[in-house]
């Protein structure tokens, strides 16, 4: 059986503790990743990547080969969405993490700027280059790594799009509010943000992560063991973008036909909650500044 197989029989309680304590680990997180644990994305596989980057560009309504400069909102494993967007056109790109978790061999981005060559499109030539940063150079892009401090650098008004490929739903949620502010205030007036949030929880796919009380989830014993979301609802996300200053619109989404957890077994706070809120496994928002 394969590790995705085992994990799959892994039931979740036991995920949460054998999560806690390998993080607590001396190993690196790219030895983690390698094994399929701690794992933040699928970016390094050329098709998938090509892909997220079209999708959103598609959604935004910007046009592939356009000028544009864009910030990608938790690359994590991968820096190949800069990769990307330089030959659909941008001209500047940020990725903004909150760790440095691209780790990547440089030689393994060859096979994605084969691909994006096989499509007719254009890539600086990348080979040679000697380190994660000269890839990213190459390709103009920022690869910046302290969270909402780096979002703070970038300057105003500055960007055409930004994007995000299931992150959101992992910024703690008392930085949630900060976050949003941020993105806006680096959004042009004419700019759009496209974001795919995944509500369910990074356990078993279901609603397990709403069991618990706010006391127990939000303590850095959580936020640190590679299973932490924010808990937030598509509701609450999009308030908190309205907040912020934009007009967003959910414009995909999928749903469980039945709730996956009991509302008795949901923390208080969630329980009464609408099925309608609790339903909903994943959604896609487009923002645009109000």
């Amino acid at each position: 059986m394969n590790a995705s197989g085992v994990k799959g029989r892994v039931p979740w309680p036991a995920k949460i503790a054998a999560k806690v304590v390998l993080a607590r680990l001396p190993v690196s997180y790219r030895a983690w990743s390698k094994l399929g644990l701690f794992r933040h994305g699928s970016m390094d596989e050329p098709d998938y990547a090509i892909g997220v980057v079209r999708t959103h560009l598609e959604r935004a309504g910007v046009a592939i080969g356009s000028p544009f400069r864009a910030l990608e909102l938790g690359p994590g494993d991968s820096v190949a969405s800069a990769i990307v967007a330089c030959a659909f056109g941008a001209t500047e790109t940020y990725l903004v993490d909150v760790g440095r978790f691209a780790a990547i061999p440089v030689e393994d981005y060859l096979p994605l700027v084969d691909a994006l060559a096989a499509q007719g499109y254009a890539v600086p030539d990348l080979r040679g280059a000697a380190s994660i940063d000269e890839l990213c150079e190459r390709v103009g892009a920022h690869y910046l790594v302290d969270g909402v401090a780096s979002l703070r650098a970038i300057a105003s008004a500055s960007v055409d799009i930004e994007w995000s490929q299931a992150v959101l739903e992992h910024v703690r949620v008392d930085q949630f509010d900060e976050i949003q502010r941020e993105l806006r205030r680096v959004l042009r007036p004419s700019g759009v943000a496209s974001h795919r949030v995944d509500l369910q929880d990074h356990l078993n796919l279901s609603l397990n992560n709403l069991r618990f009380s706010d006391r127990v989830w939000e303590r850095p014993a959580v936020w640190n063991s590679g299973f932490y979301t924010n808990r937030l609802r598509c509701a609450e996300i999009i308030a908190s973008m309205t907040r912020a200053g934009y007009d967003a619109e959910v414009v995909d989404h999928d749903r469980w036909p039945d709730l996956p957890v009991k509302r008795a077994k949901l923390a208080a706070r969630f329980r009464d909650l609408p099925a309608d809120e609790l339903l909903i496994r994943w959604f896609d928002v487009v923002a645009r500044p109000s």
